[in-house]
Formats: C-alpha cells, structure tokens, sequence
C-alpha cells in the first residue's frame, strides 16, 4: 500500500464523514478543498496540512484538536498539568470526549476543562 501513514486519519475521517451523513463532495466544498484531495487524504494517500485539517474539522463540526492528534501533528495530551504517576489512569478520556458526535464543540472543551482541571488538581505535590 502506498499510504503515508495516516490511513487511520483517513479511516476516521471517513467515518465522521459518514457518522455526519455528508458526501465526500459535500464535505469538500464545506472545507474548501477539492474532492480529489479529500478523497485521497481519506485514502491515507495525501497528508494534509493544519490549516486544511481545521477546515475539515469545522466542516464535519469535530474538534480540529482530535484531527491533529490523529495526524500525528499534536501529541495527545491526556495527563496535561500531572505526574507520571497517574499516566495511564485517564488515558483515551479526551480522545473519547474529541470523538464524540453527540457533544457540541463547546462542550467538548468545557469537559477537557474540567477534566484537566481535576487531573492537576488531584495530582501529587512536584508532578513527578
């Protein structure tokens, strides 16, 4: 396969595209970019840039934060502001809250907010 390793940007873009019940055309002109391209970045053929992933992420009405990560262009920042002692306890928590179509965008960072707000504050004295 000629993929650039971002077939699992694609496949979830694919995915939202369709949780979303837009066509591939429709999505296209909402982001600005033209189908080919869509088409091939959801093929894992192209690697889009940040700018064009905000666009896709504003078309499909996603956090442009959870395409980053899927990317590769953002580390997913689940133990934010805590030590590495709590690493694993909240992991997937914001990739969950990123990808769910129920939440509005709004919600979703108001729930990260919290969220990382209880983790610093629930986080040993010196973080480490």
């Amino acid at each position: 396969m000629a993929s650039l390793g971002v077939g699992n940007l694609g496949e979830y873009l694919r995915e939202q595209r369709r949780q979303a019940r837009l066509s591939l055309r429709q999505l296209a002109e909402a982001a600005g970019v033209s189908n080919p391209y869509l088409s091939q970045i959801e093929r894992g053929l192209r690697k889009p840039s940040a700018e064009i992933l905000q666009q896709i992420a504003k078309g499909l009405r996603i956090s442009a934060e959870t395409l980053y990560v899927r990317a590769g262009i953002l580390d997913e920042r689940v133990t934010e502001g805590a030590g590495d002692q709590a690493a694993g306890a909240g992991a997937g928590v914001p990739e969950a809250v990123l990808a769910d179509p129920h939440l509005t965008e709004q919600q979703k960072q108001a729930l990260l907010q919290i969220y990382r707000s209880f983790r610093k504050e629930n986080s040993p004295p010196g973080g480490d």
